[in-house]
């Protein structure tokens, strides 16, 4: 499931530069790893490789009472000059987001997905914020996570 692996905060510090600026190339400052705290859902955590090639890398892991619950292969890539998000949820074939323009962290949108349909990550100093929903903005789900490397 998606949801399971997304992240979430929010400070009152300045965003990090996306490297552009309508933030549709590719959120380099998404980089390093990111915990949520432990819960009745357990501790996800995401972790991004710095951009190479024009995709940045990522996967996530949900652990629950010392085991795994939930994992995911993350992708970002450029096509046409936009970002576009694969995460595959369970190893499942990816399903592709793209990124919208936007003044705040990253939008991705795919309206023909049943949910979530939008993702958006937005970074304030060392918290990253997630948050899943449908397009109109609606069932949204967040987290919050801290940078841990």
């Amino acid at each position: 499931m998606i949801g399971t692996t997304l992240l979430l905060a929010a400070l009152a510090m300045p965003l990090a530069a996306t490297g552009s600026d309508d933030n549709t190339g590719l959120p380099e400052w998404l980089a390093g790893r990111w915990c949520g705290a432990d819960g009745p859902q357990g501790q996800t955590c995401e972790t991004w490789q710095q951009a190479a090639g024009g995709t940045m890398l990522g996967t996530s892991q949900t652990v629950k009472d010392g085991k795994t619950v939930a994992f995911e292969f993350l992708r970002i890539t450029l096509e046409g000059g936009i970002a576009v998000y694969l995460p595959q949820p369970g190893g499942n074939p990816p399903v592709p987001f793209r990124a919208v323009a936007g003044k705040e962290g990253v939008t991705f949108v795919n309206a023909a997905h049943d949910y979530p349909q939008r993702i958006q990550y937005r970074r304030v100093s060392d918290m990253l914020t997630a948050e899943i929903s449908l397009a109109d903005g609606s069932k949204a789900m967040r987290w919050t996570f801290n940078r841990v490397h």
